[in-house]
């Protein structure tokens, strides 16, 4: 899997917008779907959103789609995650992840072994 690193986290309100930056360590991720996941506090990890190795195609769990939207920037070796709209819902460490092979699609249903240290959203009411 290749390394990536999380930023972009912070405490915002209700309504308010971040931006998510995930970049590549040590190795390029051109080529390799990525996908950005979360965990809130007491809950499993989930998908949240997912692009194909060639940004052609998205996907993005019903809860976000229409306030997130997911990008990615492969001269810079980023992957960003644009949130609208936030809820407290939407509280969480999120991370990403890429796929360990190329030219897929999604990363949806890959069972990752490891994570990055993730970046912590949390948005008050």
């Amino acid at each position: 899997q290749v390394q990536l690193v999380e930023s972009g986290g912070g405490l915002v309100q209700t309504g308010d917008s971040l931006r998510l930056s995930c970049a590549a360590a040590g190795r390029t991720f051109k080529n390799y779907a990525v996908g950005w996941f979360r965990q809130a506090p007491g809950r499993e990890r989930e998908f949240v959103a997912d692009i194909s190795w060639n940004g052609v195609s998205a996907d993005y769990v019903d809860s976000v789609k229409g306030r997130f939207t997911i990008s990615r920037n492969d001269e810079k070796q980023m992957v960003y995650l644009q949130m609208n709209s936030l809820k407290p819902e939407d509280t969480a460490v999120y991370y990403c992840a890429a796929d360990g092979s190329p030219f897929g699609a999604t990363v949806r249903w890959i069972n990752f072994s490891s994570w990055g240290q993730g970046t912590q959203v949390t948005v008050s009411s």
